[in-house]
């Protein structure tokens, strides 16, 4: 080796000297452009850092994207429940504004001359049995609530009687119910009569009037109440209104049949007096 440096190194340093003057005179001719070898790099590079780079936007944009999607998802939940959040208060709202209604309308139509001990309650539940009308009321024995009590609605009007007490439920029998039996009264004409339930008539939501006088002169409209007879519920009280009149199978007496004036369906808040007394 030492020997090849002795012999060709005068060959080896003109051989350097030319290289560096070629590359002296590229740099004058070019002017700031880059060297045939740099630019053939580069040329070779190019496409690799345009992918490496494209990959990397793309890859940046996609989880942009699915950060903004998560970020929208969370959004639309937390307003989902913030939605329900102001319809169950604005159902709130709006149920204590109509309760209210009904406590304003059932003072103002209090009946005069009679003073009564009621409780308030709300209608929680009913039965769809063939055999009996009845439905379930928030309140029971704790409240003062017995069986027997008369159950009336905001407007005064009488929809059933408890007949069996909880706690703090109580089971009301309405009119129509076929075991009801009251005292009732033809507010026209001051009869009495019998106000019954019929098995019959309780699937059309009607009630009887029986044991009318013998020359009672009932016509479609007429109003009947309660009689108060035997002092177990207050007189006074609307039951329904007269429909039709029948005879009997019997061809011997006749019987009414009475609309209460109740939609005992949509009963959403009751009344039930626990008792009562007559002023005179």
């Amino acid at each position: 080796m030492k020997d090849f440096f002795r012999n060709n190194g005068l060959l080896i340093l003109t051989a350097a000297v030319l290289l560096a003057l070629v590359t002296a005179v590229c740099s004058i001719l070019f002017g700031g452009f880059a060297d045939p070898l740099s630019n053939l790099a580069g040329i070779l590079a190019t496409p690799v850092r345009n992918g490496i780079s494209a990959f990397a936007n793309w890859t940046g944009e996609r989880y942009s994207d699915a950060f903004e999607r998560e970020q929208l998802k969370t959004e639309n939940e937390e307003l989902k429940q913030r939605i329900a959040q102001l319809e169950e208060t604005a159902r709130q709202a709006d149920a204590a504004l109509q309760e209210n209604e009904r406590l304003r309308n059932h003072l103002d139509l209090r009946p005069s001359k009679r003073e009564f001990e009621e409780e308030s309650a709300m209608v929680t539940a009913r039965s769809h049995s063939n055999w009996e009308s009845a439905f379930t009321i928030s309140k029971g024995s704790s409240s003062g609530v017995e069986p027997g009590d008369c159950v009336v609605d905001e407007y005064w009007h009488m929809v059933g009687i408890v007949t069996q007490v909880g706690e703090n439920w109580s089971t009301v029998s309405t009119l129509i119910d076929s075991n009801t039996e009251l005292g009732g009264q033809l507010t026209r004409t001051g009869e009495a009569a019998i106000l019954e339930g019929d098995f019959t008539l309780m699937g059309q939501g009607r009630l009887k009037l029986s044991y009318l006088p013998e020359n009672s002169e009932l016509i479609a409209g007429d109003l009947v109440s309660t009689s108060g007879r035997g002092g177990i519920y207050p007189p006074g009280l609307v039951v329904g209104h007269v429909e039709d009149v029948h005879t009997e199978a019997s061809g011997v007496t006749r019987y009414a049949v009475v609309q209460p004036e109740t939609d005992l369906e949509s009963l959403k808040q009751v009344f039930v007096i626990k008792s009562f007394e007559i002023v005179e």
